[in-house]
């Protein structure tokens, strides 16, 4: 006869596989659901300075400030599966040194419950626009897109671009003043 403790061993190890392939029909009911939205980007005002570069050589660099508008309304992407996401926007860019420069402007986390029609009007970026050279100045095609990662209950982790974009010249001179 069987103890108690292999009783018990055998319906835990039958719990768990249950378990298991209820969470594997649950990630898989909402795993192939498109998860872009529109989104308007709008930029209003865009700064350039040529700034000290403390990090390396005793070189100077270019510090970019943009101020801009968003409203993405996130709701739809909100499912039973979607714990949270993580919403950033980014601004693509080449130079002469690198094909492909990509750097993280602004972010928030949006947990489910929260109010996913955003509405930001005149918000500066969260973090430097910095450029490890003179990159900026004159650069006529600086891109701007808002992306986000789906954080979900069970499953995978998507990284979702928006459908939508800006693309922006930066100007051809710097900024003097002191402050943004």
């Amino acid at each position: 006869m069987n103890t108690v403790l292999s009783r018990a061993n055998s319906l835990f190890a039958f719990s768990l596989s249950v378990m298991a392939v209820l969470t594997f029909g649950c990630f898989i009911t909402t795993a192939f659901k498109d998860r872009r939205v529109p989104v308007d980007i709008r930029v209003s005002r865009v700064l350039l300075k040529n700034v000290d570069d403390f990090t390396g050589p005793r070189e100077r660099s270019d510090l970019g400030f943009v101020t801009f508008d968003l409203s993405p309304h996130l709701q739809p992407i909100f499912d039973w599966n979607v714990k949270q996401l993580f919403i950033y926007l980014s601004a693509e860019y080449a130079t002469k040194a690198n094909s492909l420069n990509q750097v993280v402007l602004w972010d928030k986390i949006l947990i489910r419950g929260d109010n996913a029609k955003l509405n930001l009007k005149d918000t500066k970026s969260k973090y430097f626009f910095f450029d490890d050279g003179n990159g900026l100045r004159s650069n006529k095609n600086i891109t701007l897109t808002l992306s986000w990662n789906v954080v979900p209950n069970a499953g995978i982790l998507p990284l979702v671009v928006g459908s939508g974009h800006v693309s922006l010249p930066f100007p051809e001179s710097y900024e003097n003043t002191k402050s943004y």
